[in-house]
């Protein structure tokens, strides 16, 4: 399976991310990602993580994941800028041509998918990066997360408790409504991946 591969970071705040979190799930980072896929120039898989810590593995908390077989998720492509769209999102890549080292995460064991009580180990990924501007909005609700890459990449550092708030459900809806405070970092990676890797 050929895979091209659009991740991006936005940062929000933490407290806002722990009044989500199921009980032995431990915020890292004050950190949403979104990760898309377009595989073999048919389909698009779209995640939405949070980085966590829970049974003694670091990784991702998978809040939420589509595909374009079973929801209406598009994608356009013109030169360098694909958009990919769905009635509550919509994400704007365009790169630079700015090559950058291997994409693989420390602190990252694999992903957690509450939805199937399953823990998938991260996968490696050895070629290069490519970075790119981009823009994304969820459209769930007026006024959800919306933010625009600055060309840099940026950190995210864990914050400490501030202020409580109502515990909540874990959705892709309510973890939309969490305001982008700025986009960390975005790039594309393009690879082969096995079949019996894919979700």
């Amino acid at each position: 399976m050929q895979v091209e591969q659009f991740v991006m970071a936005y940062g929000i705040e933490q407290d806002r991310i722990r009044a989500l979190l199921p009980e032995d799930y431990e915020s890292l980072r004050p950190v949403m990602r979104i990760n898309t896929e377009i595989r073999d120039e048919k389909t698009v898989y779209i995640e939405f993580n949070t980085p966590v810590a829970h049974g003694g593995k670091r990784g991702w908390l998978n809040i939420a994941y589509w595909e374009s077989g079973d929801d209406p998720v598009t994608w356009t492509r013109d030169g360098q800028r694909v958009e990919i769209t769905a009635p509550f999102f919509q994400l704007v890549y365009e790169g630079t041509g700015l090559a950058g080292g291997c994409p693989a995460e420390k602190d990252n064991d694999g992903c957690f998918f509450l939805q199937e009580g399953v823990f998938r180990p991260a996968e490696t990924i050895t070629e290069n990066k490519e970075f790119c501007d981009c823009e994304f909005a969820w459209h769930f609700h007026e006024g959800d997360a919306a933010g625009k890459s600055e060309r840099k990449t940026l950190p995210a550092f864990p914050e400490e408790k501030q202020h409580s708030y109502e515990k909540r459900e874990l959705t892709a809806e309510n973890a939309a409504q969490i305001p982008c405070r700025q986009v960390l970092g975005t790039y594309i990676v393009r690879f082969k991946r096995s079949s019996l890797t894919a979700r």
